[in-house]
């Protein structure tokens, strides 16, 4: 039985194919630093999350050797902090986000950013990032959570350090 020239050429074409799907998958795992939402955050009770030991109330807090923390919770259809009031982060300073859903799964993308995770509910998502440049981001949520899907948004403000009060200082 003979192969015909074209057979061969597509089934070269497909496995090639194979090899660089492949080879995408594993730069993003290993290259790019892309990862899954994993348990590193912990779980909370998604009734009440701020009543769970490794979460605190929304809110900005500043560690004691001077990094920030943000604690975040996506309801449908809000972040609080966030939507009703930003939250208030300085620049030039390491930002660890934590955040959680108190009802169904939600995003949390800050558009321009890297900062791009699902939010489960009872799992905490915990994202590091620094902010080089002061302003205005936006988050919005890319899981689909409901009919007010497309109103869920929030704004994170980048300040300068000075300008910045945080809401307390935690024993990190």
């Amino acid at each position: 039985m003979e192969i015909h020239r074209f057979e061969k050429l597509w089934i070269v074409a497909s496995l090639l194919l194979i090899v660089a799907f492949i080879g995408t998958i594993v730069y993003g795992a290993l290259g790019a630093g892309v990862a899954m939402v994993d348990e590193s955050g912990g779980t909370v009770d998604p009734d009440d999350p701020a009543a769970s030991e490794n979460f605190r109330e929304p809110g900005v807090y500043t560690t004691s050797d001077g990094d920030v923390e943000a604690y975040v919770i996506a309801r449908q259809y809000l972040f609080s902090p966030g939507s009703a009031e930003p939250i208030r982060v300085p620049a030039d300073t390491e930002v660890t986000f934590y955040i959680t859903s108190g009802d169904v799964t939600h995003g949390f993308n800050l558009v321009g950013t890297n900062v791009n995770t699902m939010v489960i509910p009872g799992q905490v998502a915990q994202i590091t990032v620094e902010f080089d440049e002061t302003g205005t981001y936006h988050i919005v949520c890319h899981e689909y959570c409901g009919v007010g899907h497309h109103a869920m948004e929030g704004t994170v403000q980048v300040l300068e350090r000075d300008q910045f009060g945080g809401q307390g200082v935690t024993d990190g």
